[in-house]
């Protein structure tokens, strides 16, 4: 169910305050299925939408969640949003669009000739890539950005001006996620890992990483970060 477009019929109101409402299902497919519907604005008798997120409940039982097809929402706000729903209790939740964002890291020793970036191998992962993570309720990217690379690598960062690449992909069956990658100033080079999330680390100049890393997506974003640092950053020291 989860990506499919439907017709549903507004039934009542949860919350309107949040924009929570029940429904059901008209469409031929899944016709009288109820429904929970989220809207960021007023709605009429019925929506045209996406299945946007599939709870399970801890009876083990599954209700869908239905937006507006221009509304695109993320995990912590349909979470906020269903939290004003009284009785139900999401045992999991499944959802179709995912949002990360995370950071080229240069750091540049004085006596180096070029900076080098961080790299990171997750857990569960089998490629390269950068310190990233999912956005949390109220962050803003940069916020989300800074956050998680302290978590992965306790490194603390700055955030530099007019860089920011988007990587859209589907990594596996329906779900659609998005990474938004800043490029970021590291004022140390010594990193701790969180085990739980990253397996091991490299630092690696920037004109070798495209041979470390695999992704289009990352080597694209690779390769806007070097015409940055060229362009706007070379010849600084601690950079």
């Amino acid at each position: 169910m989860l990506s499919k477009e439907v017709k549903a019929e507004i039934y009542g109101s949860l919350n309107e305050k949040s924009g929570v409402y029940s429904g059901y299902i008209t469409s031929e497919a899944c016709s009288g299925e109820r429904v929970y519907i989220l809207s960021r604005r007023p709605v009429g008798d019925y929506i045209y939408g996406v299945v946007t997120a599939v709870i399970t409940q801890s009876d083990g039982s599954e209700k869908y969640v239905v937006t507006q097809k221009q509304d695109i929402m993320y995990e912590p706000e349909i979470r906020q949003r269903l939290s004003t729903v009284r009785f139900l209790n999401i045992e999991k939740l499944s959802c179709l669009y995912e949002k990360s964002c995370g950071a080229v890291i240069l750091y540049k020793e004085k006596d180096d000739s070029e900076a080098s970036i961080l790299l990171v191998k997750n857990q569960k992962g089998r490629f390269w890539s950068f310190p990233k993570g999912h956005v949390e309720l109220w962050e803003n990217e940069k916020e989300t950005a800074v956050r998680e690379i302290k978590e992965e690598t306790d490194l603390d960062v700055e955030i530099l001006d007019n860089f920011r690449e988007i990587s859209d992909y589907c990594p596996f069956g329906k779900i659609r996620k998005r990474v938004v990658f800043f490029l970021a100033a590291a004022k140390s080079n010594k990193v701790k890992i969180q085990e739980s999330e990253i397996e091991s680390y490299t630092w690696v100049k920037l004109s070798d990483a495209k041979r470390v890393c695999t992704y289009e997506n990352d080597l694209r974003v690779i390769d806007k970060a070097r015409e940055y640092y060229e362009d706007h950053l070379a010849k600084k020291a601690n950079i």
